[in-house]
């Protein structure tokens, strides 16, 4: 008896290899066996013999999607579907990215990480605050009790930086003051334990964008070289893992030489350790080419033996605003006094008041609060009319110049201000628009179509759990499928085999999660049913979902018939089955 089919589908296996028509038989939640058929094909005794069966006919088999950067750390400790990158065939996520996370944490010190985490991915600090229970203090404890957890799908995670140094260096690691000799042997030994017990690497930053709620950059952003090779040896010494890093230089560098200059000390890295180096790679309109630079050195190095790779996204990477969020008028008194006033659907009707929105449009700014973050983005987004679109619906990811707010408020003789509050106020004031910060310097994908062709780059970069204001990347396996295997109409796009691998093999080998990202016999039956004819993004929409009441952007999607972890159907035709098979991943000692 086995434990599931799926048979009549099209197996897109993950390999890159030409799709094929097969049925599947999983059992022990493992697949058992994959039949390829033709005409003469009888396939019989795997419907009589199934305890389920999934009818694939006229879908694709894919393996389940692995996300190797997301954020939810803390989410971990209280949602078991891991929303919304379970909604998208994600069947494994890999967190702790960036250099934050919650373990190891000093008693005491929780409240820290927690406004770590929120200053730098813009997680509700009060959702953090409420979901999380902290029953654990080291990094192996922190595993143990992820471990006890019945999730949707397998989760991995790193040690993060910014925690380690806190914890061994207290509020001279917290301040970036520079590791002694002994400081940076204690985080080795926590380094090196925490690989020992099972985390997939380890994750630092030193991008000065990523800020605390009160201003101060990551712990570890300026870590000396020394801090740094200390580090990676700890982790190396634990067994295999990766090294991940957000890189930037520091004051008064070009960004060309700061990105080489990081690239030579991860490559160096990359070589004494023997371990995989994986740094996130975007494009920048300062720097367009820069991106060339970096994976041109990523190239050479792997063609020598030395893992170093590049995590790329795979659609511009920027931010969603609108009245559901931040936006252009937050900080006028009109809006103020409303938001105060009212929930969010009466806001949105009083929003839509003629009288209100003159007043709004007429209104000066108030000051924002001594330490912006994220409380600076209107005067950013005021003038920023000539680079932000309409995301429209369905979602366009690749618009053109005609279709920015400048250009929608020329036609219409309107001010860009007053058009951009037009816009936000269609859907019932729930539309979103879109300001594409990074990769998308020339108005097109080009960039990232290169980008995904070069054999040093994997996708990355869907922050899954995080920026729950401005961001809902979580959805990049639905948009590689439909974008960049089928809608493309600006330039040219890829075999739907290819746009697997790069989210299922590829992903997984990096991690060295060898028994998943494929299907074949023997492996992890990890799998997407879908209709590719059917598949569809959703119109990203703000939701209210989280502890206390703290808001995400969600996107979800139609298409997936059905989604299976371990050989056990988690969702059907988007629904969740209420089925739990998911675990904690465990790195290799």
């Amino acid at each position: 008896m086995y434990d599931l089919t799926i048979t009549g589908g099209t197996v897109v296996d993950g390999t890159g290899a030409d799709r094929f028509a097969a049925d599947i038989a999983v059992k022990d939640g493992r697949i058992v066996e994959i039949r390829r058929r033709d005409a003469t094909t009888d396939s019989t005794d795997l419907l009589a013999n199934a305890a389920d069966h999934i009818d694939a006919t006229g879908r694709v088999v894919t393996p389940g999607f692995v996300d190797i950067h997301t954020h939810y750390d803390g989410q971990v400790s209280w949602d078991d579907l891991l929303e919304p990158s379970s909604m998208h065939g994600v069947t494994t996520v890999v967190s702790g990215n960036c250099g934050v996370g919650f373990a190891p944490v000093q008693p005491g010190r929780e409240q820290w990480l927690i406004e770590l985490m929120e200053g730098v991915e813009d997680i509700p600090g009060t959702a953090l605050a409420e979901g999380i229970t902290w029953n654990w203090r080291t990094f192996p404890e922190y595993l143990d009790a992820i471990e006890r957890r019945t999730l949707a799908v397998d989760f991995g995670t790193q040690i993060a930086h910014g925690a380690v140094r806190g914890y061994a260096m207290g509020e001279r690691g917290a301040r970036n003051e520079e590791a002694t000799e002994d400081d940076i042997a204690v985080m080795a030994r926590i380094v090196q334990e925490a690989v020992e017990a099972g985390a997939l690497g380890f994750s630092t930053s030193r991008t000065e964008a990523h800020r605390a709620i009160d201003g101060e950059p990551v712990p570890g952003t300026y870590a000396a070289e020394a801090e740094l090779f200390g580090l990676g040896r700890a982790m190396a010494a634990g067994g295999r893992a990766v090294f991940e890093v957000s890189p930037q230089g520091t004051a008064g560098e070009s960004p060309a030489e700061a990105c080489m200059r990081e690239m030579d000390w991860m490559t160096k890295l990359a070589a004494e350790i023997e371990r995989p180096v994986s740094f996130t790679m975007i494009q920048t309109g300062g720097a367009p080419d820069l991106w060339r630079q970096q994976l041109e050195r990523a190239g050479k190095a792997l063609e020598n033996g030395i893992e170093v790779y590049a995590q790329f996204a795979a659609r511009p990477f920027g931010m969603l605003f609108g009245f559901p969020g931040y936006h252009a008028f937050t900080h006028r008194p009109t809006y103020r006094a409303l938001a105060a006033e009212h929930d969010c659907d009466a806001l949105l009707r009083r929003l839509a008041d003629p009288a209100v929105r003159a007043a709004i449009l007429a209104e000066d700014d108030l000051p924002p609060s001594p330490v912006p973050l994220f409380d600076g983005l209107f005067a950013l987004i005021q003038h920023s009319a000539d680079r932000i679109f309409g995301i429209g619906d369905p979602p366009d990811y690749e618009p053109t110049p005609d279709q920015t707010v400048a250009a929608v408020a020329a036609r219409r003789g309107q001010d860009p201000l007053a058009a951009m509050y037009d816009l936000m106020l269609e859907s019932e004031g729930t539309a979103m628009l879109m300001l594409p910060f990074f990769n998308y310097a020339e108005g097109n994908h080009d960039a990232i179509y290169d980008m995904m062709t070069h054999p040093a780059a994997v996708s990355g970069l869907s922050d899954g759990g995080a920026h729950c204001g401005l961001i809902c990347d979580a959805s990049y396996p639905t948009f590689m499928l439909t974008h960049w295997a089928r809608d493309r109409h600006r330039g040219p796009k890829f075999s739907l085999e290819y746009v697997v691998k790069k989210q299922t093999l590829d992903t997984a080998t990096l991690f060295g999660l060898s028994d998943r990202g494929v299907l074949s016999v023997g492996k992890k039956a990890d799998i997407n049913v879908i209709d590719m004819d059917a598949l569809t993004l959703d119109v990203p929409r703000m939701a209210y979902d989280l502890p206390a009441g703290g808001r995400r952007l969600i996107q979800g999607a139609a298409g997936y018939d059905a989604t299976v972890v371990s050989g056990v159907v988690t969702r059907r035709h988007g629904a969740d089955t209420g089925a739990r098979p998911g675990s904690l991943i465990r790195g290799v000692r």
